[in-house]
């Protein structure tokens, strides 16, 4: 498949208009009765499925490549000395203890301040950083996991504010490694039993990208060329990466579920990548593809790197006219919404 030609890409081309309603406030269920539009690059020719329809879409050669990172519960409510309340995201933790996060109030929450959260919990302010984040140390006289058990809430995206989803409907069936502020939602979609009847048709393998908040930060530059992207800390297995790298190189299709699976696995294609690293890599309209040859997704919110990393896969206008389909025929949009498989 050839790639989509090289342009710069204004910010106003990754905008769109969606009904408020078409937001999904709550998960499908059962979780492969989500719909899922299927789009042939080559013949343009689209298609409205179930999820649960998958394994007729896939070839007996595919590898279908999951992210099997776990969502921690990182949003902790508490007060501060004043009696205000306040609310911390733990986003990612540092070598000593620290993380980094996002808060509200951020203008009364100076170095210092600690706030009280349950369970004995509690989070001091250490620094200011830049991008309105916060350097936090949290302390417990349990484990912090422990901790973030009973005082800790899943950090469900703003836009959903109907909060009856259990925890785990916010977690993949195959989520394994603690770490991330947010779901690979594209595997959301998954039940053990349609993982199963995915594994018998195909090879399934695993990477590890723990999703940070700065994958869904809204592009507020004019040009995307000038946003910066932050880096995510990710993980191979070697023998995982040299099973993909000889797949590709046999001509099988590689599979990507999601696109935090996408940055892995492209950024991988470099040989110079390490097995375990950081990538900060913008995958945008121009990109070449060196490993994806298929993409499940969900559907993006406007002026985000993700809604370009698809436009980058299908093109600008097929992926607006994708768009445009799904909102004439009525699908779920966001984390819990429908999916699309790009092939």
């Amino acid at each position: 498949m050839e790639s989509v030609p090289f342009r710069t890409v204004r910010t106003d081309e990754l905008d769109y208009v969606l009904p408020p309603e078409l937001i999904a406030q709550t998960p499908t269920e059962p979780r492969d009765a989500a719909r899922l539009l299927v789009f042939d690059r080559r013949s343009r020719s689209l298609q409205h499925r179930r999820f649960r329809d998958l394994p007729a879409e896939l070839r007996d050669d595919d590898v279908v490549v999951l992210n099997t990172t776990r969502v921690l519960p990182v949003r902790v409510r508490g007060h501060r000395p004043t009696g205000g309340g306040a609310e911390v995201l733990l986003l990612e933790p540092r070598a000593d203890g620290c993380f980094e996060a996002l808060a509200r109030p951020l203008r009364q929450l100076v170095p210092g301040t600690v706030i009280e959260a349950a369970a004995g919990l509690t989070v001091e302010v250490v620094e200011r950083l830049d991008g309105g984040r916060l350097l936090v140390r949290p302390r417990s006289a349990m484990s912090l996991d422990d901790a973030l058990a009973v005082a800790g809430e899943m950090p469900l995206p703003p836009y959903i504010r109907e909060r009856s989803a259990p925890p785990e409907r916010y977690q993949t069936v195959y989520a394994r490694t603690p770490g991330s502020a947010a779901a690979p939602t594209a595997g959301l979609h998954f039940t053990p039993s349609l993982l199963e009847a995915v594994r018998a048709r195909c090879t399934v393998l695993e990477v590890d990208l723990r999703v940070g908040l700065d994958t869904f930060r809204p592009v507020t530059e004019a040009d995307l060329d000038d946003h910066a992207m932050h880096s995510e800390a990710y993980a191979v297995d070697p023998a995982v990466r040299a099973a993909i790298t000889a797949a590709a190189a046999a001509g099988r299709r590689i599979v990507a579920v999601g696109t935090t699976t996408t940055r892995v696995l492209e950024t991988i294609a470099d040989d110079t990548a390490p097995d375990v690293g950081r990538t900060r890599l913008k995958i945008q309209p121009g990109y070449d593809f060196r490993l994806v040859g298929a993409l499940i997704t969900n559907f993006h919110l406007p002026r985000s790197t993700l809604l370009a990393l698809v436009m980058a896969f299908a093109g600008v206008p097929e992926t607006r006219r994708l768009y445009e389909a799904a909102i004439v025929e009525r699908y779920g949009f966001y984390s819990f919404g429908d999916a699309m498989l790009l092939t």
